[in-house]
């Protein structure tokens, strides 16, 4: 007889012992499976979250004040709009989107208005929530955009895009929401800024940011009419969420050491490092599931020749030799090792799925490598701890095994 039948067959008779001998690598590997897949969408969801935010990094004057990082560029001193071409020139990783502002109050109509000089195409790109009110213009592609990586991962957005506007003219102006009501502005409007009058161009839906509060214009424009030529007040930065933990930001002031660099701590780190933290705990389980289910499929293997001496003994009178037993006794480790690995990524998908959006707020999706990696995980878990029992088993002499009968 075949020694894969005697090796189904035995498995066959004895489902209690199959059932327990599967359970803990199952488990464990359920467990790990369950984690990295959520870790992993909650990476590709950071960098979805951090695109929506737009700029995530600010470089401002030596001295600004950053008590609200949203505000911080608001009549704040000014340094050479040349830094823009250090970055650029640069070549740095992670650098999505650079946007150069120059902003200061005003007065319009005795209402106090933020009025905000911008380079059109730069800064309809790093706010892709402007796209929402009709801006829009050729596609630009970025580090941390939707690729065939985040739509497996069901993360595709269209406004990560990123299509600019293609221009804006020198007395055109994008006014947001809460001023547009503030002066009864609409689009196609005529409104007079520092003695120059502007039209209308659009106007911004209403966003819950410091946007909904200022006028737009054309930033080389705004340097003419506040006699500020070639400065600027802050340079904006989109910068990928993981260049950020890889050191973006002191590259940065290496390029710019005169300047304050700094970011969204509070959004950045916290979830970079809980990323990190799920990484870990997945790290340590599996180390954890090489032990335990190492130990656990070993004990059973050798539980299981204990109780199979007569009939190994009887093997090997009719002509088996060591090498078939340990072949035997290893492929059973093997078919434990491959269902173990296949069930444990089922049960870690389904648990990720079913409990993702309800615990984390996830949309968790099967990723298919992983089944790859589980039943190989499994079955070298599997293998390993057999090859003792295995060994063992091998030198029972069928002499002592028929004296004892």
């Amino acid at each position: 007889m075949k020694i894969y039948k005697l090796v189904l067959i035995e498995l066959w008779h004895r489902k209690s012992q199959l059932i327990t001998s599967l359970l803990a690598i199952t488990l464990g590997i359920g467990v790990i499976v369950g984690i990295r897949s959520v870790a992993v969408v909650s990476e590709k969801a950071v960098a979805v979250n951090l695109d929506n935010l737009g700029a995530n990094i600010l470089v401002l004057p030596q001295g600004t004040s950053i008590d609200n990082y949203y505000s911080a560029d608001i009549d704040a001193p000014t340094f050479p709009e040349d830094y823009v071409e250090r970055i650029r020139t640069s070549t740095l990783a992670g650098v999505d989107n650079i946007s150069p502002k120059l902003t200061r109050r005003i007065k319009i109509q005795n209402q106090s208005v933020v009025l905000t000089g911008i380079l059109p195409s730069s800064e309809i790109i790093s706010k892709p929530i402007w796209q929402t009110s009709g801006l829009s213009g050729l596609e630009l592609k970025a580090t941390c955009d939707t690729s065939a990586s985040n739509k497996s991962h069901g993360y595709e957005d269209e406004r990560l895009q990123r299509k600019p506007i293609e221009s804006l003219q020198q007395n055109d102006c994008i006014v947001g929401a809460n001023i547009a009501k503030t002066l009864n502005l609409k689009q196609g409007d005529k409104v007079n800024i520092l003695g120059s009058s502007f039209n209308v161009f659009n106007v911004l839906s209403e966003t819950g940011t410091v946007d909904d509060d200022r006028i737009f214009a054309h930033l080389h424009t705004i340097q003419k009419l506040t006699g500020i030529e070639n400065q600027i007040s802050v340079i904006e930065i989109m910068g990928c969420c993981n260049a950020i933990s890889e050191g973006l930001l002191g590259k940065l002031r290496n390029i710019l050491p005169d300047t304050k660099i700094t970011t969204i701590n509070q959004i950045v780190s916290t979830q970079i490092k809980t990323n990190q933290l799920m990484n870990k705990i997945s790290i340590i389980f599996l180390i954890i599931i090489l032990f335990v289910g190492g130990i656990s499929i070993g004990n059973s293997i050798w539980a299981n020749v204990n109780e199979r001496k007569k009939e190994l003994g009887t093997l090997r009178m009719i002509g088996f030799t060591k090498l078939k037993i340990y072949q035997m006794l290893l492929l059973k480790a093997a078919i434990l090792g491959i269902l173990g690995g296949f069930l444990g990524y089922i049960i870690g998908t389904l648990s990720g799925v079913l409990l993702g959006p309800q615990l984390a707020g996830l949309n968790i999706e099967p990723i298919p490598i992983y089944l790859l990696w589980s039943v190989l995980i499994s079955l070298c878990i599997s293998l390993l701890g057999s090859l003792i029992p295995a060994y063992l088993a091998g030198k029972i002499e069928p002499y002592k095994i028929m004296q004892e009968a």
